[in-house]
């Protein structure tokens, strides 16, 4: 593991601090009137997902940690656990599906998604970016309603509620980002 100045952390890093992973969600570089500068970092837990704001001097030094990311793909879930297969090794392996949050819904059924490692242990789930989903209800198209900035509701079947443009109709596949959850294009 290689050690950095607490000015060097940038949002992504993975830190080792205070005896548990975080990862850099935040950060702000602050020099006030009166004394040093710091990083004013916004950390989050890996393994339980609690938040902590820390401040690191230039001076302090933190462990920068580097997680494996290995693709794998998305098998079936049992029982709230989401088991995945490595593509080389063929290993399989079990994850809680809250392990995703929101995003859940996202996953389908053999879809390739990134896992990062710490060592052994299994810490995070990536999502494609864009993933396809068909509009299992939403409103009628109106003739002659202007398409600048007006979005109707949409239900995906996925069981996800998006906003969709006005000439996607019901039964279209349209692709959605993962990370915010909105209409991309038709697919």
């Amino acid at each position: 593991m290689a050690k950095i100045n607490g000015n060097e952390i940038r949002p992504g890093n993975v830190l080792e601090h205070n005896g548990g992973l975080w990862v850099a969600v935040k950060v702000s570089h602050v020099k006030p009137g009166k004394g040093g500068a710091f990083a004013q970092v916004e950390l989050k837990n890996l393994r339980n997902g609690s938040k902590l704001n820390e401040r690191f001097r230039s001076a302090d030094k933190v462990e920068r940690v580097r997680l494996e990311q290995k693709d794998q793909q998305f098998l079936y879930e049992t029982d709230g656990m989401l088991t995945f297969m490595d593509n080389e090794t063929f290993e399989q392996i079990e994850l809680p599906a809250d392990i995703l949050g929101d995003r859940r819904p996202f996953l389908q059924e053999g879809m390739t998604v990134k896992i990062e490692y710490y060592e052994t242990e299994a810490l995070n789930v990536t999502l494609p970016e864009k993933v396809t989903c068909t509009v299992a209800e939403t409103e009628p198209v109106v003739k002659g309603q202007t398409a600048a900035n007006s979005f109707k509701p949409a239900l995906l079947d996925n069981g996800v509620r998006i906003t969709v443009p006005p000439f996607i109709a019901q039964g279209e596949a349209i692709v959605v980002s993962t990370e915010t959850m909105e209409y991309v294009e038709r697919a």
